[in-house]
């Protein structure tokens, strides 16, 4: 069964055709990293026109690349919630256009759950349920009890900000560039993960919910010192470097902490990973190392499919069609 599969839920573009769930026939992803640079954070406007411009071409070039043509799709999978609203709008307008002229079925795809069923795409027939799944992302930063590919209970979320939008706050105010992420993940190679004592806030005892509005503040403050006890920017080098991996230790320790949390909960299998910040190294090092010796598998999917693409929208709709889980032509889009 050949599913098309639609992503623009936010900054990228991109357009999958997946065979029976798991196999990967194209996954074209354009990203618009190049136009919210000098914003330093996606502009939603832009991000919509540049939806617009891309979504065609890149439409025809994963028809290509999966050697079928539209009239061999059997069915058309878009994500429409959660997201940017205008973005969203785009995708599922489109898809609804495909599904109507091919008449074939149209599937709803949450964008968070898609997330997860990259660590499937991954790990097949040998990733097994329940299992737990942190999905951590700039926009969200969620925990949940999958029980199959299609189900998932939320067991704890962001109060404030989230992982990936505290990345690329720290990251802009440092000036490390745009996205925040991988440029963080690099620089804090070459720092000491010590040297500064951030908080981490665990919230009240028990709770899988996650907040990193402090930390962000606490960085802000201490960068603001820094600088004016020297009454120089840029700071030297080693020091950016401390400061980075010191703020990234922080966020990984509060996740790691809480899915182990959750761990001691919940009876589970394994734990997968999701979301751009999932190809965070130190993270992955981290939680790896934590889930040694508790007979937890680690489903980690690779860092091309933590950030967003249609692969895993296709993917996971094929499980949801497979269960009966159609949307009609006027499912709408919801931020």
């Amino acid at each position: 069964m050949l599913i098309l599969g639609i992503e623009t839920s936010c900054d990228e573009t991109s357009v999958a055709v997946v065979e029976d769930g798991l196999s990967i026939r194209s996954n074209l992803v354009s990203t618009q990293e190049r136009l919210h640079l000098k914003y330093g954070g996606v502009v939603p406007e832009i991000a919509c026109r540049a939806h617009l411009e891309s979504l065609l071409p890149i439409l025809d070039e994963a028809m290509k690349t999966a050697g079928i043509t539209l009239n061999d799709l059997d069915a058309v999978a878009v994500t429409t919630t959660p997201g940017l609203i205008g973005a969203l709008l785009i995708g599922v307008t489109a898809a609804k256009a495909l599904a109507w002229t091919l008449k074939i079925p149209l599937i709803a795809v949450h964008h968070l759950h898609a997330h997860i069923f990259a660590a499937k795409l991954e790990h097949g027939k040998v990733m097994e349920f329940p299992c737990l799944s942190l999905v951590v992302s700039g926009g969200h930063t969620s925990l949940f009890l999958s029980s199959k590919e299609t189900r998932h209970e939320l067991l704890g979320a962001t109060l404030d900000d989230a992982a990936g939008e505290a990345f690329d706050k720290v990251a802009k105010l440092l000036g490390l560039g745009y996205p925040g992420g991988p440029a963080i993940d690099s620089i804090a190679r070459e720092g000491d993960p010590a040297r500064v004592p951030f908080p981490r806030s665990y919230l009240e005892p028990g709770s899988l919910d996650f907040s990193f509005s402090g930390l962000k503040t606490a960085v802000l403050y201490h960068y603001q010192g820094l600088v004016g006890a020297r009454h120089a920017v840029p700071l030297p080098l080693k020091e950016l470097a401390d400061l980075a991996a010191s703020f990234q230790e922080a966020v990984v320790d509060v996740l790691v902490e809480k899915t182990l949390l959750a761990l001691r909960k919940y009876p589970v299998k394994g734990v997968a990973l999701g979301g751009g910040v999932a190809s965070n190294s130190r993270l992955r090092k981290r939680l790896s190392l934590a889930l040694e010796g508790r007979h937890i598998r680690p489903y980690f999917p690779p860092p091309a499919l933590c950030t967003d693409n249609a692969a895993i929208v296709a993917g996971l709709a094929y499980y949801k069609y497979l269960e009966g889980e159609l949307a009609s032509l006027e499912v709408e889009a919801a931020a």
